[in-house]
């Protein structure tokens, strides 16, 4: 059997969802970065690591999600390398989740660990700001699993009501 006979192939159909807001982008960003949790990331996953039990695990992710239940786990400033050139564009990706949340899909869907912690883009256009987030239900929905799917609204509101309470 050749490699090419042991490749599987899937087409995910992604959609994506774009709150705009009309406050500034500190503004936005600011109340983002209030609403989910920052933990070390280092001491996080050593924690992790150490858990025993998930009881254990329960006690680490809820020191260390947010308001939002959530927290961030990483930050990417888009607009401070645009900026390197002629371009004065703000834009930040940030990766936030769950880990019990991501746990709850992966037990039903393994493949949900490609997608989860989710990427929110806040970024600045003429229009507003813009705060864009791929929803999680379109990427499990190839996989015909009603309890992941399941989890996965629940992700999707979760994370579209933090989207639109930083835009108001």
């Amino acid at each position: 059997m050749s490699i090419i006979d042991r490749i599987g192939i899937r087409r995910v159909v992604v959609e994506r969802t774009t709150v705009i807001s009309e406050q500034s982008f500190e503004t936005v960003l600011a109340r983002l970065t209030a609403a989910v949790g920052h933990p070390d990331m280092s001491a996080f996953g050593q924690d992790v690591a150490l858990a025993r039990a998930s009881a254990d695990l329960e006690r680490i992710v809820n020191a260390a999600i947010g308001p939002a239940g959530l927290m961030e786990m990483a930050r990417f400033d888009i607009g401070d390398v645009l900026s390197k050139g002629n371009s004065a564009q703000k834009s930040v990706r940030l990766v936030i989740g769950n880990p019990l949340i991501m746990k709850e899909m992966v037990t039903h869907v393994p493949d949900a660990a490609s997608y989860a912690p989710v990427t929110v883009l806040i970024d600045e256009r003429a229009a507003g700001v813009h705060l864009s987030y791929d929803l999680m239900a379109s990427f499990l929905a190839p996989y015909d699993n009603a309890q992941a799917s399941a989890v996965a609204r629940q992700l999707d509101e979760k994370v579209l009501a933090l989207l639109t309470a930083a835009a108001e």
